[in-house]
């Protein structure tokens, strides 16, 4: 369409006076003006002003398509705001965008910060726990808060975790009039706040290794498990076979604790855990929620290959245990083109099984023998731990 029917556009906190003539032009030429009742009344629609609904949902914005139509958000459209999920719906050429500054950058501009070193989180619908991989010292996190209670409950949040030191700058209505930055550290936080809020988190206080490792094998005592968990050093070598990639889907069968789905999450990818006892499932839950993965590693109750039947194909499998040939077999047939696999034995039943496979369809066979020194007497010794045979191949 040459002529877009949808304007969506920015605004911030100083409404109306903050938009450029082009923004002002489309806000103008609209007959309907969706947006959140704040924008609505910072620029007084008035009669033409729509509410978006509660939870959102863009069906009643569509329902005008054709019609001269503008939507009001925060910002940068495209930021976690609704910019991404109405483009999402609607063609190239219905829609235009007027972007202004965004509360990431108004925070970065108010801090002296390169937004480049930083990390950008929308929390205003994300748990706390999506920080976790980020917080460490010398971190330097921007977030959005959901309200004005947020800075507090973040504040609880990091003390809880042993990040108390964390240093705190509140941001409050940032480009407006009502403009209101402030400082406290976690441990000694006492604030009324008022929404929309964001909050940036300086970890320069934050003690020398502190915070998740950044390379997989992260050590068994951050997992909620029954002890069936793939040891650290395993787990380590078992993601470099794996390769995981932004974005990329893994089905780790029989997940156990998950710990392998986690680690692989963390690296970027996307994982389906598949495991079919019930109390596994609450361990992988529990990890899901205190990694801040809700979204990106979902749990699957089940046993394969039945619980694969309906799932997305993967780019990549973990087969950590139970493997039998009715079941290698399945995956092998399923696996798209490109697609890697990894299995761990440590019986040798599954070990023989293993070594078919590789000779059927090549790979990389390898095994695994790991010892840690312990106690002997008055002494030390090497505690050998069971030897694992690894196969990998891609599709």
């Amino acid at each position: 369409m040459s002529d877009p029917w949808l304007s969506i556009i920015g605004m911030g906190e100083d409404g109306p006076a903050g938009l450029s003539d082009a923004s002002r032009r489309a806000l103008a030429g609209a007959s309907v003006v969706f947006g959140g009742p704040r924008h609505l009344a910072l620029a007084d629609m008035g009669a033409r002003g729509r509410a978006w609904p509660v939870p959102f949902d863009p069906a009643p914005l569509l329902a005008l398509r054709g019609q001269p139509v503008a939507a009001l958000v925060s910002g940068d459209p495209f930021w976690c705001g609704a910019g991404g999920s109405l483009a999402a719906r609607l063609a190239p050429g219905e829609w235009r965008a007027f972007p202004a500054p965004g509360v990431i950058s108004l925070a970065a501009a108010r801090l002296g910060w390169r937004l480049e070193d930083c990390v950008t989180l929308g929390l205003h619908a994300a748990p706390f726990a999506r920080l976790r991989p980020h917080l460490a010292r010398g971190c330097r996190i921007i977030a959005t808060l959901r309200d004005g209670d947020g800075p507090a409950a973040l504040a609880a949040w990091l003390v809880a975790q042993g990040a108390g030191a964390t240093r705190l700058i509140v941001m409050e209505r940032l480009g407006g009039p009502s403009e209101r930055v402030r400082h406290a550290p976690a441990d000694g936080f006492a604030m009324d706040c008022a929404a929309p809020v964001a909050v940036a988190l300086d970890g320069a206080d934050l003690p020398r290794g502190f915070g998740l490792p950044a390379s997989p094998g992260r050590p068994e005592a951050l997992f909620a498990h029954d002890g069936q968990i793939t040891k650290s050093p395993i787990r380590a070598l078992t993601l470099a076979a794996l390769e995981p990639r932004p974005g990329a889907l893994l089905w780790d069968v029989g997940g156990g604790s998950g710990s392998v789905s986690v680690e692989w999450v963390l690296a970027g990818g996307r994982a389906l855990t598949i495991e079919p006892r019930a109390d596994r499932i609450a361990n992988i839950r529990a990890n899901i929620d205190a990694f801040g993965l809700a979204g990106r590693m979902t749990e699957v109750h089940g046993a394969a290959p039945d619980a694969l039947a309906d799932l997305t194909d993967p780019d990549a499998v973990f087969l950590g245990g139970g493997a039998n040939p009715a079941l290698a077999a399945a995956l092998w047939d399923r696996l798209p083109p490109g697609a890697r696999l990894v299995a761990n034995a440590v019986t040798l039943e599954t070990e023989a099984l293993l070594a078919d496979l590789h000779a059927r369809h090549g790979g990389r066979l390898l095994r695994l023998d790991i010892a840690e020194a312990q106690p002997l007497g008055r002494m030390r010794g090497w505690t050998a731990a069971r030897p694992v045979v690894q196969w990998a191949v891609t599709r």
